[in-house]
């Protein structure tokens, strides 16, 4: 048992190189309950075996670029939870997630095994997920590029009250709220100030050529700050 969960896990720790740019070994402990000093044998194991790892002193482990690993193999169970989401994701608020994720899933699709494939198929055509009617958005794809990208991005926002504003907003964080409602927090440039804006009343959104340094600030400490 003890041999599987080794493998498992260096199968695991490869994956996650492979995702991220790098990763430290006390991360990597952290996340599979292990200590330090088993992740420098699973990581010398790694290596051994041939997988390209880049070692950056005092900052951590990376797959060497452009390394790649073979298809992933899905479990039945794992498909299935994949055709769940997908007919869950139909009623989402925003559409951009709605195409993105169909897009990513047509990829996925791709590499499922026959009778997976079958299976995951039948239980598609017996899954029914029905919508409540809530607000819709659209940019939620393109915020979370945004975030990501460390771009500003200019808004027409329309308030509760009905008023029309422009902003240009630094996007700092994105939540789900209570009433399945998506929400942008960002840094107004308008106002100075971090605020937070409904995404089912952004008229319209640009992203610009305006890339911005990344705040310091952690989405905990910004919680922490709302509590003050």
């Amino acid at each position: 048992m003890a041999d599987v969960n080794r493998l498992s896990r260096l199968v695991a720790i490869q994956t996650l190189l492979q995702t991220k740019q790098l990763t430290t070994a006390p991360e990597l402990a952290r996340r599979f309950l292990v200590s330090v000093r088993t992740i420098y044998r699973d990581i010398k194991t790694l290596e051994n075996a041939g997988v390209p790892i880049l070692t950056e002193e005092g900052r951590g482990y990376a797959l060497v670029e452009g390394y790649k690993l073979p298809p992933v193999s899905f479990s039945q169970a794992e498909a299935n939870a994949l055709i769940t989401v997908e007919h869950l994701i139909q009623t989402h608020p925003d559409t951009s997630l709605i195409q993105e994720y169909n897009q990513a899933m047509t990829k996925l699709k791709a590499v499922l095994r026959s009778p997976t494939q079958e299976m995951a198929n039948f239980l598609a055509s017996r899954l029914r997920v029905y919508a409540n009617g809530q607000p819709k958005s659209r940019y939620l794809a393109t915020l979370q590029h945004a975030l990501t990208a460390f771009l500003r991005v200019r808004i027409d926002y329309r308030s509760a009250s009905g008023a029309l504003t422009q902003r240009t907003i630094e996007p700092f964080a994105l939540l789900m709220s209570t009433g399945e409602n998506w929400l942008l927090v960002g840094w107004c440039r308008l106002r100075s100030a971090y605020r937070i804006f409904r995404l089912d009343r952004i008229e319209q959104l640009t992203v610009l050529a305006e890339p911005f340094a990344p705040h310091p600030l952690t989405l905990k400490q910004y919680f922490e700050t709302l509590r003050e």
